[in-house]
């Protein structure tokens, strides 16, 4: 089967490029076609990226895609994230696995650049920050480690009339966060009604059910104004891609009578896949004229979503077991500590001085963990985001021609974090099974100010004079969480034990009780100490001038000033043109420096976490930089990162139904902000600092540092070809991406080289998708054909590199009684998979499971398209 997939990718790729492939400015839909548009392509008006009113794709001087609503809606996800990850090469977001909160909110990268470093817009206005800052540490985040980027994924696909991205460094335009790009996803504003429903699953194991239902409604005010209302609801069920721990099979084989009682049975007692979700999510989009040359407008975003993730196995399992890899090395592996030695709940007599204050007498009156959970547990991880957005504003001509834009912006971004099958092992039998661990809050206020003036110059164009002014007040809140969820009980610390050899006489045993950790198994709630709300308030002002020069050449000078009470003041600027050379070819360039400030967020974070380094438990606090305990490991204050971008591109019409654009591009970036690598706590540390008590002793400290600087360097091939084909209407598309990211400077001191590998390689250099799309009539035809180079997540899996892949969609629609459109589809068509882990010394794979210890088959993020395989939809929709 493999060998046939190739086969037919291969040929799919040559049929297509033979065909006179180019590629696409507009993409054609990858679920079903999209609908017809009224104007050429290359004609598309285009807002992003200039304050011109007649900038179209082709005489853009900045690299632009631009995707339609029903592009974006045709995909069988209901998830934006996974979408523009199908859609667009240089967007690339992991799946997520047993990713603590980052499960809950996914980081993405454009151009290899961390989310933030990427500007989210609603309509033309800046989207909010989501309130998880991602410290996971691991490939799964390995391109936004520390970064606190938009969560898109609360915008319904229904709602989107089209997605502008503009790929170049724009910060000087938008301000701070827009060095890789922007995404500007705009709202519908059209009348009508219409409602979608789809269903699909996974091959494999028929899992991963997912329903969606979406609608969306608008109408018009005679010529006056509209409201547009849009709203999704969607349901995925869980996959399961790993096999069952080792240690899993040999305790069930050893107690079958317990068997049942091992978590996620029958499925594997860690779950490595997808986490069940369920979500709604809503927007508005309404406008008024209020005079022949004013209007006011509304728009409004809200979202809320539930997930449950599993978290790693805690065996029940006393001593070790000897289990045999791959390479016939032998390896003990062992169960959960809470588990080997039993809690002692008898304490010394008060005032006798045989059995000291603080010891534990060695008897029968102890607790085992094992009542509790007699085949160990698997804590479930909860996370519950909500999204508010709104923004509002009055904009229009004066009798003068000023055009005018004064808006205002409210938002709030909240993560609800609880657990529960867990424990809190340092309170023994006192413990609690199930967790809140606070809730993680970012709010945002924004009020701009945006004029342009056209004033005849004597130029080929009139010259567009644009300023501005913004201010923005961002607050970063964490509340506390259960006091066991992050407090170090009784048992946190070792005790000495004894034994009565005589009535009110007791001997020391030489022996202790067994240190345990602090803070609920898995996670670790937020404390006092950290809980709280932080503020940062800055204000900007830019002025940009465009136009033609002459009739062949125009420009664009934009320079922007913005100045935060958290570190001070930053000026940037951006220069870009376009030469017409002839009708049908042109040349553009671009060059511009940006920045990106620390977000309340990363000066503020405080995470403890639980990870399992050779199979033993290990706490892992993230803690702010102006923490004792990051000050006590060398922490300084945050920068804020700086940017220089440079862009050269090419843009060909050779016909009218066809396009071509080859842009290369440079991003340099110093001071990256990022989360160090682990030190190490010991006992000695502890005595030094007592607020390290939280972490333990073998546990791991991070903090964020700027501890590098980068460059990415790349090119993006875009455009779209369109004939006929058979009576019928045939869109064929291409869309690749070339991308390196280099580490120029790093502090080894402070960041270890498997993150700069990762950072480095984690997202593949190569990105391809090749479309064909057939409409004849009422019937459509669709394939699409990706490309993914090789990749490597050297922090989960040291030296090996993960195998480039071809992924086939395909997909057929038929439009009958006038207002139904059905659609079956596949995408993953030949059920492809990312290689299987490779067994090494640091990942041994085991025959018993075909896994590794903690039953990973396949990388834990998923790579760049998943570890899911074939997903199989039907879709039904109504338009009128």
């Amino acid at each position: 089967m493999k060998h046939q997939q190739k086969l037919i990718s291969a040929g799919v790729l040559a049929a297509l490029t033979s065909m006179g492939l180019a590629t696409v400015p507009v993409w054609a839909a990858e679920g079903e076609p999209a609908a017809p548009a009224a104007t050429p392509q290359m004609e598309e008006i285009v807002v992003t990226g200039t304050r011109r009113v007649d900038r179209t794709l082709t005489e853009s001087a900045s690299p632009i895609d631009v995707l339609s609503g029903s592009d974006l809606a045709a995909q069988p996800s209901g998830n934006l994230l996974d979408t523009m990850s199908n859609l667009v090469p240089s967007f690339f977001v992991p799946q997520n696995t047993i990713s603590d909160a980052s499960t809950f909110v996914r980081a993405p990268s454009l151009r290899g650049l961390p989310s933030d470093e990427v500007l989210v817009m609603l309509n033309g206005k800046r989207f909010n920050r989501s309130a998880l800052v991602q410290v996971y540490n691991g490939g799964d985040t390995g391109l936004s480690f520390g970064s606190q980027g938009s969560d898109i994924s609360s915008i319904p696909a229904i709602a989107i009339k089209k997605l502008e991205v503009l790929r170049e460094g724009s910060t000087a335009q938008y301000g701070s966060d827009a060095i890789a790009g922007v995404l500007n996803y705009g709202l519908r504003d059209d009348a009508g009604l219409e409602v979608t429903a789809c269903y699909g699953q996974y091959q494999d194991h028929g899992d991963g059910k997912s329903g969606e239902l979406a609608l969306d409604w608008g109408t018009h005010f005679g010529n006056k104004g509209f409201v547009n209302i849009a709203g999704e609801y969607d349901n995925d069920g869980q996959t399961s891609r790993g096999a069952t721990r080792p240690l899993a099979v040999a305790f069930a084989a050893a107690h079958p009578s317990l068997a049942s009682q091992l978590p996620n049975y029958p499925l594997p007692a860690q779950i490595w896949g997808d986490s069940p979700s369920h979500g709604v999510k809503a927007t508005v989009n309404a406008g008024m004229d209020i005079t022949d040359a004013a209007k006011v407008y509304l728009v409004g975003n809200y979202g809320k979503h539930h997930a449950d993730e599993s978290f790693n196995f805690r065996s029940s399992q006393v001593g070790t077991l000897p289990f045999t890899d791959t390479n016939g090395n032998v390896h003990n592996l062992g169960g959960n500590g809470a588990f080997q030695n039993p809690y002692y709940l008898t304490q010394c007599p008060t005032g006798n001085l045989t059995c000291p204050a603080g010891g534990y007498v060695q008897d029968s009156n102890v607790f085992n963990l094992s009542s509790l959970y007699p085949a160990g547990f698997t804590p479930r991880f909860v996370g519950d985001t909500e999204e508010i957005f709104v923004t509002a504003g009055v904009k229009g001509r004066t009798d003068y021609r000023l055009r005018y834009d004064l808006s205002a912006a409210t938002s709030r971004n909240s993560l609800d974090l609880s657990m529960y099958e867990s424990i809190s092992p340092s309170y023994g039998p006192a413990s609690q099974t199930g967790f809140k661990f606070g809730n993680l809050i970012q709010k945002e206020n924004d009020a701009s100010l945006d004029l342009s003036y056209d004033v005849e110059a004597g130029l080929g164009s009139p010259l567009t004079i644009s300023g501005g002014l913004e201010t923005r007040r961002e607050t970063y809140e964490a509340t506390a969480g259960d006091p066991q969820s992050y407090g170090a009980g009784p048992y946190a610390a070792s005790h000495p034990l004894y034994t009565q050899i005589s009535p009110g006489i007791y001997q020391a045993t030489g022996t202790q009780t067994a240190a345990l950790p602090p803070a609920a198994s898995g996670y670790g709630g937020t404390s006092p100490t950290y809980a709280g709300s932080h503020s940062q308030n800055s204000y900007g002002a830019y002025l940009d001038l465009e136009a033609d020069i002459t009739k062949s050449v125009s420009a664009g000078l934009a320079t922007r000033f913005e100045h935060y009470g958290s570190f001070g003041s930053a000026t940037v600027y951006k220069l870009n043109g376009l030469w017409k050379a002839l009708n049908f070819i042109s040349l553009r360039g671009a060059i511009g420096t940006g920045f990106h400030a620390p977000s309340p967020g990363q000066d503020n974070a405080e995470v403890l976490t639980t990870n399992f380094i050779a199979g033993q438990q290990v706490q892992t606090g993230t803690y702010p930089v102006t923490s004792p305990i990051a000050q006590y490991y060398g922490a300084r204050s945050l920068k804020p990162e700086k940017s220089t971008n440079y862009g050269l591109g090419i843009v060909l019409s050779p016909t009218e139904k066809s396009t071509v654009t080859l842009d290369a591009y440079s991003i340099k970036v110093k001071d990256r902000i990022y989360i160090s690598g682990n030190y190490t706590v010991s006992a000695t540390d502890i005595a030094a600092l007592p607020a390290l008590a939280s972490v333990g002793v073998g546990g791991a400290v991070q903090y964020f540092t700027n501890a590098f600087d980068t460059t990415n360097r790349g090119i993006d091939l875009v455009g779209t070809l369109r004939g006929d084909l058979a009576g019928g209407n045939l869109n064929l598309t291409l869309a690749y991406n070339y991308n390196t990211i280099s580490v120029d400077r790093y502090d080894p001191t402070v960041i270890n080289r498997a993150q700069i590998i990762t950072a480095e390689h984690l997202a593949p250099n190569h990105r391809l998708n090749l479309q064909a799309a057939w409409s004849y009539g009422n019937l459509s035809l669709g394939a699409t054909e990706h490309y993914y180079g090789s990749w490597r997540s050297e922090i989960d899996y040291p030296g090996q590199v993960f195998g480039a892949k071809f992924l086939t969609d395909v997909y057929g629609s038929y439009t009958f009684l006038k207002n139904f459109t059905g659609t079956l589809g596949v995408n993953n068509l030949f059920n492809v998979y990312p290689d299987r882990i490779a067994p090494t010394s640091s990942n041994p794979i085991y025959p018993l499971t075909n896994s590794t210890a903690d039953g990973q088959i396949y990388p834990r993020s998923g790579g760049p398209f998943g570890m899911n395989g074939a997903f199989l939809y039907a879709r039904l929709q109504y338009r009128f």
